[in-house]
């Protein structure tokens, strides 16, 4: 079985990344992890390894008042655990999307 580190990330698309990003700052005391990337913002909490990521919604994506999840992760304790989480994924039914090289270094898959 993979052993995972925890939930690392959410991702949220949001009506406004600019309002949301106050609110979180300011209500969570979250900081800007100064990632650039067009359209999304990404906040951490002081001190820790996790990652919110904030993008604008598309003008006919349904988001509720909050935001709505486009999706989350899972940090694995390697990248050895990368093609044993994929094989798990699928024996359960799963089917991998999309496997992407991150910029800070790790991996990713998308269901």
């Amino acid at each position: 079985m993979v052993e995972a580190q925890g939930l690392t990330h959410l991702h949220f698309a949001v009506r406004d990344p600019a309002a949301s990003q106050a609110f979180y700052e300011t209500a969570l005391g979250m900081e800007d992890r100064a990632i650039v990337e067009d359209g999304m913002v990404f906040l951490r909490t002081s001190g820790a390894a996790d990652t919110l990521t904030l993008r604008q919604a598309a003008a006919n994506e349904s988001v509720a008042s909050g935001g709505g999840i486009d999706h989350f992760g899972f940090r694995l304790r390697g990248k050895a655990d990368l093609d044993d989480a994929v094989a798990q994924i699928e024996a359960a039914g799963g089917r991998v999307l999309e496997r992407e090289h991150e910029p800070d270094g790790s991996y990713s898959i998308k269901l």
